[in-house]
């Protein structure tokens, strides 16, 4: 189970909700960032647990039809934390595969990024946030 708390500048008020650190779920793991370049946090999903399709399909006549030219790709931009949360279980699915995914801001892949752990600065004063006792969210 997954943990997301409330940290908070003492000086300037800066918020973010965020694990503050490697986190894993049932299906996902994040890391929490610091983007440079927005100067804000992020947790950043860097793996995700998705279903393997059957690589062939028989029609009704129970002859085979040839895959397609790329059946699983995997993506190049990470979901974000939000559909990652909002995302409904697979039924039906038996074998399931982990996509791993590098670190990146949101916002743009462009922008400067590095990891972020409690207890740390904050992004846009320098001075060290602190925590929320109680977990904002659970997930997974």
């Amino acid at each position: 189970m997954g943990r997301s708390y409330w940290f908070e500048c003492p000086r300037c008020g800066y918020r973010a909700k965020i694990s503050g650190r490697a986190d894993r779920g049932l299906n996902f793991s994040v890391q929490s960032i610091v983007c440079h370049d927005c100067r804000e946090l992020y947790d950043a999903v860097t793996r995700a647990r998705t279903p393997i399709q059957p690589p062939t399909l028989q029609n009704s006549s129970g002859l085979r039809q040839a895959p397609s030219s790329n059946p699983q790709r995997t993506p190049a931009k990470p979901p974000s934390f939000q559909s990652m949360l909002n995302r409904l279980p697979t039924t039906g699915a038996k074998r399931f595969r982990w996509l791993q995914f590098k670190l990146q801001c949101p916002v743009s892949p462009h922008h400067r990024i590095e990891s972020w752990n409690d207890p740390d600065k904050c992004p846009r004063c320098g001075v060290f946030l602190e925590r929320n006792g109680l977990p904002f969210r659970i997930w997974e």
